[in-house]
C-alpha cells in the first residue's frame, strides 16, 4: 500500500505543537503509511481519501486524539472509540497520554484507520438525528408559540441551524439563562442567520 506524502503545511504546524508534538509525530507516521492524502485543515493535520475527511489528529490540555469523521459506524474491537460529547452524533475519538500510549496500540490504530478508509470507500453514511428530533426547551416553544414570525423564521432555517440553536438553548440548566440566550438569538433567527453567521 502507497503511503502519503508528506505535507508542507502540516510540516510547519508540527514545528509549532509544543506538548504533544511527540505524540502528533507517531500518529502522522501512522496516518502517513495508508493511501490517504495529509492536508491541514480547521488549523489541525487532517486525513482524507478520495476527498472525503477520514481523521484528523488534535489536542487538548490532557490529551492528543486521533478523530475519525464516520467512529460512530466503526466496530470498535478494542472498546476506544470516545463520543466527545452527547451531542456529537457521527465523529469518535482515540484519546492518548503519551507516545507509549500510541505505540502499544500501533497495530490496532493501523487496523482502525484502514476500517475508516473501506467506510469511506463504500460510501457508508452515518444517519443523523434530524433537527425536529431534538427537545425543545419549554422557554422557546412557550416563545414560539406567542410569535407567529420568530416560528415561521425558526422552521424556514437549515436543519443544521435549527439543531444548533435547540442546543445551545438547551444547554443552560437554569430556565432565566435559557430564556436570555433565547431572547439574545431572536433577532439573528428573524433575519435568517444562523447561530455562528
Amino acid at each position: 500500500m502507497a503511503g502519503a506524502t508528506r505535507n508542507p503545511e502540516v510540516d510547519a504546524y508540527l514545528g509549532g505543537v509544543g506538548k504533544w508534538r511527540r505524540e502528533f509525530e507517531a500518529l502522522r507516521a501512522i496516518l502517513l503509511d495508508s493511501p490517504m492524502t495529509e492536508a491541514l485543515k480547521w488549523g489541525v493535520p487532517c486525513y482524507t481519501f478520495q476527498t472525503k475527511n477520514v481523521v484528523l489528529i488534535h489536542e487538548f490540555k490532557d490529551y492528543c486524539a486521533l478523530l475519525f469523521f464516520k467512529g460512530a459506524l466503526m466496530a470498535d474491537p478494542g472498546g476506544l472509540l470516545i463520543r466527545q460529547s452527547e451531542n456529537v452524533q457521527t465523529a469518535r475519538q482515540i484519546r492518548f497520554a503519551s507516545v507509549q500510549d500510541i505505540a502499544a496500540l500501533t497495530p490496532t490504530l493501523k487496523a482502525y484507520v484502514e476500517e475508516a478508509i473501506e467506510l469511506e470507500r463504500s460510501g457508508a453514511k452515518v444517519k443523523l438525528k434530524a433537527a425536529r428530533d431534538f427537545e425543545i426547551p419549554d422557554e422557546f416553544r412557550t416563545r414560539l408559540d406567542a410569535d407567529a414570525a420568530l416560528k415561521a423564521a425558526f422552521e424556514a432555517l437549515t436543519p443544521g441551524r435549527r439543531r444548533a440553536y435547540l442546543l445551545h438553548f438547551s444547554a443552560p440548566k437554569q430556565s432565566k439563562t435559557r430564556a436570555s440566550r433565547i431572547d439574545k438569538c431572536a433577532p439573528a433567527i428573524l433575519s435568517g442567520r444562523g447561530l455562528d453567521d
